[in-house]
């Protein structure tokens, strides 16, 4: 990844840098991994609060859930809003979790960050400059995820959008990249993990929940990203997929996700262990 292009990474490239660590309430991006959880969409109060308790209780770190949903069809569930972030914010403080949401439009920054901890650049919004540049005005740590037709190159550029207007509070996230592939959702690049950490000082995350779009695939590449160096993981859990206003057929239930968790910790911890050893 060298090349004249890389060189506009001032920011970002992490060549002779120490690697950044972000905190969002109790979490630290860099240091642990980093397990966020929670609804696609906040649909009601007291499914969000809900499942806030159980990704808690299971071990989750960051409270994640919709209030505003960018969706292919203009007939589908939109979200909330701001009644969707109220109930997800209360969700948050009275399980002890910070929480993260999408923001969607430059004029709903500023008002959205006084309820959410972290803020979400999606997918489809990754090279929406100006929207790049406003979360860069805002003191709020911002999880930057990969489009699905992006290159490492472009993606990284989009987080120094963000870094060169004052915000060096970044976390990139893999969820998935578009290929030929019809099985899955999406095609989860583990690659890309190792490396970013290669030219980047930046955490990096994945999304298993978007980068397979099927349940039984989702611990697999979860376990697989942890093998693979990343510093955290963010999956989709509701109390009722069936019941799911949007993205149901990738939605853990509870209990799934808590097996998940217990195996993420266990795997992180013998990696630890083998990195002491080979020390």
């Amino acid at each position: 990844m060298k090349g004249k292009k890389m060189d506009n990474l001032k920011l970002v490239a992490g060549i002779g840098k120490e690697r950044t660590k972000i905190q969002v309430g109790n979490a630290i991006f860099g240091e642990g991994l980093v397990i966020i959880a929670g609804p696609c969409s906040v649909e009601s109060e007291d499914q969000i609060l809900e499942t806030a308790w159980a990704v808690k209780e299971a071990g989750a770190d960051i409270l994640r859930g919709g209030a505003f949903k960018p969706r292919t069809s203009p007939y589908a569930f939109q979200g909330l809003g701001l009644q969707g972030l109220k109930y997800l914010a209360r969700a948050g403080e009275e399980a002890g979790l910070p929480v993260i949401t999408e923001v969607l439009d430059t004029r709903d920054v500023s008002w959205i960050a006084e309820f959410a901890h972290m803020l979400q650049i999606g997918a489809r919004n990754m090279q929406n400059f100006s929207l790049l540049k406003e979360v860069g005005k805002c003191q709020r740590p911002v999880l930057l995820k990969r489009g699905m037709y992006s290159t490492l190159e472009e993606w990284l550029n989009c987080a120094e959008y963000i870094m060169n207007e004052g915000n060096p509070q970044v976390v990139l996230c893999e969820r998935g990249i578009r290929s030929f592939e019809t099985y899955t959702r999406n095609t989860l690049d583990l690659s890309a993990v190792p490396a970013v950490k290669e030219i980047s000082h930046l955490p990096v995350i994945t999304d298993p929940t978007h980068g397979t779009g099927k349940v039984s695939l989702i611990k697999p590449m979860t376990l697989a990203s942890v093998a693979a160096g990343a510093d955290g993981i963010t999956l989709e859990v509701h109390r009722n997929p069936a019941e799911a206003l949007s993205d149901k057929d990738q939605a853990l239930t509870h209990s799934q996700f808590e097996e998940i968790a217990k195996e993420v910790r266990l795997l992180e911890r013998y990696m630890k262990e083998m990195k002491n050893e080979l020390r």
